[in-house]
């Protein structure tokens, strides 16, 4: 059934009648941000026909072209939290036919059932949103109240993983958030966007405290975790890229090995209650100098568990790839099809698991709750997709085909890259543990000593002292070559290249 309407000049039509969708409306309402909203649409037969404060329900959903008639100014808001991915992509090609251009979205519900949603909370829609698994629902109400009254550090605040843990921590009720992170310019824009937020009323009155700083610097690091008295710290502040990394090895160790150890020494010393790193597929049995430095990062945060206080907990959570984040193939393919293509695909074999950054964040504030000590876990990804498909849609997604309008080009594998990643080794067993999409993994902790013994030989490729000889401080064939003799998937992957180590 379809109740018509009248006509009015830069309309605003919400989809959605209930509890997310009336709560935008009292927002416009309230603060006057639009003249009005044109009417709801919605696919509930109890509600077409009725009108809330004044404004209709039109509906189904599916058969509204048949009475709107869009003009370019118009606007839509998919504001339904709770709907499937493949509904959303259902709606947004509905919206797109009946001549909507306009057209954002509310994130998923777990941003928004515990408090009204805001129309600050809406963004343009993208691929993320129609493409995928539908993401798994978690209350963050229920799963962040461990951080009532406690004080977060989240490090590389102003990074893709960082940010959103930061907007979904605005919820947890936390006392203080501390946003650290060397950039300037991304923890400037994640502390604005975080207090424009707060002001238009989402999450809780959480004092942010934007940190800038270089977690390679040990006495900073030390300093900072001493004075915040923070209670828990997410650990996100990585440098990632595969190939870049590959051409500045000794800084991919300064930073990623370093750096973290700094960080958890600190928490030790402090003492934090939870430190979670965030870790990453491109750990296990690791090719890359990035994956070796995640590698050693998570036998740090074993190591640092077998050593911890009481009441202490030091976990990792790793996973793979996250869509949308800085530098991923997402922003890369839209910047290629912005430009005309052709779109670059490295192998028509590749492929790669993937989850969108809000799941991500949620499930790893979940674990930081109830992870143990000592404990390592992975986020259960689903089925690997092929690079191939997801440029395809996102051609398509952009209004072209692929091939016709957009080429694709086959480019090979990058250095330090491989076809398929695996999430885990058979060694490390994964089980399910008491939370959806939360794996635990049996621990694969280095030797102690050995441990100890690598960090004495990278040290002095990392930093100079006047102990350390002028051919070993920033000697990268130096240190590649220890990496190799520790790491055997590292030794192997540089044989087959042909590099000498």
């Amino acid at each position: 059934m379809i109740t018509a309407m009248g006509k009015s000049d830069n309309r605003l039509y919400i989809i959605g009648a209930g509890f997310a969708g009336r709560s935008i409306a009292d927002d416009i309402k309230r603060k006057k941000i639009y003249g009005s909203v044109a009417a709801f649409l919605d696919d509930d037969k109890n509600v077409i026909g009725q009108e809330f404060d004044g404004i209709p329900v039109l509906g189904p959903i599916d058969n509204i072209a048949q009475v709107i008639r869009c003009t370019a100014e118009d606007e839509a808001i998919i504001a339904i939290p709770s709907a499937p991915t493949e509904r959303i992509r259902t709606i947004y090609e509905t919206l797109k036919k009946s001549g909507f251009s306009r057209i954002k979205i509310l994130p998923g519900i777990s941003q928004v059932v515990d408090g009204a949603a805001h129309l600050v909370q809406a963004r343009a829609i993208d691929p993320l949103d129609i493409l995928g698994r539908t993401p798994v629902t978690i209350s963050l109400k229920e799963s962040l109240a461990y951080l009532r009254g406690k004080r977060v550090l989240i490090t590389g605040a102003g990074g893709s993983i960082g940010g959103e843990l930061s907007r979904q921590l605005l919820s947890g009720g936390a006392e203080r958030l501390y946003l650290f992170g060397h950039g300037e310019n991304s923890i400037y824009r994640i502390d604005r966007e975080l207090r424009v937020l707060q002001r238009e009323g989402v999450g809780e009155a959480a004092t942010i405290v934007p940190i800038i700083g270089d977690m390679r610097d040990a006495q900073y690091m030390r300093y900072i975790i001493m004075q915040t008295h923070c209670d828990i710290v997410f650990h996100c502040a990585a440098y990632k890229q595969v190939p870049l990394l590959e051409e500045n090895p000794v800084a991919a160790v300064e930073n990623n090995v370093f750096g973290t150890k700094n960080v958890l020494d600190a928490c030790r010393a402090a003492p934090v209650q939870r430190f979670v790193l965030i870790s990453t597929d491109k750990a296990v049995a690791p090719v890359s100098v990035y994956g070796a430095s995640k590698f050693l990062s998570e036998k740090l945060v074993l190591d640092a568990a077998s050593g911890a206080q009481h009441g202490q907990h030091f976990m990792f959570v790793r996973f793979a790839n996250v869509l949308g984040s800085r530098g991923s193939i997402l922003p890369l393919f839209m910047e290629q099809i912005q430009n005309g293509g052709p779109v670059t695909v490295t192998d028509p074999a590749m492929e790669r698991y993937f989850m969108t950054i809000p799941e991500a964040c949620s499930l790893v504030l979940q674990t930081g709750g109830v992870g143990m000590n000592g404990a390592s876990y992975l986020l259960d990804m689903g089925a690997p997709i092929k690079i191939i498909d997801l440029a395809e849609q996102i051609i398509r997604f952009s209004g072209f085909e692929p091939y016709r309008d957009i080429d694709i080009q086959f480019i090979g594998p990058r250095k330090g890259e491989r076809a398929r990643e695996p999430l885990w080794l058979p060694e490390e067993q994964p089980e399910e543990t008491a939370y959806p999409k939360v794996l635990q993994l049996k621990n694969q902790p280095m030797d102690s000593g050995q441990l100890t013994q690598l960090l004495k030989q990278l040290a002095p490729l990392c930093f100079a002292t006047e102990a350390v000889p002028p051919d070993t401080y920033r000697n990268a064939q130096k240190l590649i070559t220890a990496l190799c003799t520790a790491i055997p998937s590292l030794k192997e992957s540089y044989a087959r290249s042909g590099a000498v180590v």
